[in-house]
């Protein structure tokens, strides 16, 4: 028989926050409806019972969760918006991605927990995703709009699926770009991700502006303080075999 191996002694005591990041290792590995407070627990290094005094139950710590990522970036989108009232359109929308960035890329199993649970989650769990998404994402799209209005973005663009490209879209940067540039072109992260995030951009933002071939002085600055990355990902690409 194989006994599990112990972790020590468990903590009478334990933060909220601490219980949330066991939750979320559990969540992203097992999905919510097969994960268990014991499970969590045993993640937490603790027993079930101290779970209950700060959490209801599984679901209540789902959405614990999901209000510590999702208020934070909608407060501080209504900060950029305010710092960059007038600027370009596209200025504006490469802060906000900025942004997202700052909150979402750093933490891969928020990414994954919350995907995984929008495919297979129950109805109610992902009536509180989109709950909590909405107000991003409505944020995001009075920036399309209003620069449709000055006439910066294309008229015909349907802009709640504009909104949904540019943000569904770098979350697939955020996960695929960094494992496939350190094992196909062996790219560190912190080279490639900066350079994908401008890529992405420059590409979406053509697509969508009434003058694409206009000139972003913003973006030739991000360009300018990225050379060197860009050189030294080129002469990796290159030395690869063909």
């Amino acid at each position: 028989m194989t006994v599990a191996k112990s972790r020590g002694p468990k903590a009478k005591r334990i933060e909220p926050e601490k219980l949330l990041d066991a939750a979320q290792a559990v969540f992203s590995r097992d999905g919510l409806q097969a994960a268990s407070m014991r499970a969590i627990a045993r993640e937490a290094g603790c027993d079930p019972a101290l779970i209950y005094y700060h959490f209801e139950n599984k679901e209540a710590m789902f959405t614990a969760i999901l209000d510590r990522k999702f208020p934070p970036m909608v407060r501080r989108f209504e900060v950029v918006l305010l710092e960059t009232e007038a600027q370009h359109t596209a200025q504006r929308l490469w802060e906000m991605l900025g942004a997202v960035h700052a909150h979402m890329a750093s933490d891969p199993g928020f990414r994954s927990l919350v995907r995984g649970e929008l495919a297979r989650g129950v109805e109610g769990i992902q009536e509180a995703i989109a709950l909590r998404i909405k107000p991003v994402f409505e944020t995001m799209l009075g920036v399309f709009r209003e620069g449709i209005a000055k006439g910066e973005i294309r008229k015909d663009l349907i802009v709640p699926l504009g909104g949904f490209f540019f943000l569904r879209l770098y979350m697939e940067i955020l996960d695929l770009v960094p494992i496939m540039a350190v094992r196909i072109a062996g790219v560190p992260t912190e080279l490639v991700l900066p350079l994908a995030r401008l890529a992405w951009f420059d590409l979406f933002w053509r697509g969508i502006a009434s003058k694409p071939e206009e000139d972003l002085p913003f973006l030739a600055s991000v360009r300018a303080s990225l050379q060197e990355a860009t050189d030294r990902i080129q002469l990796a690409m290159g030395s690869l075999p063909c």
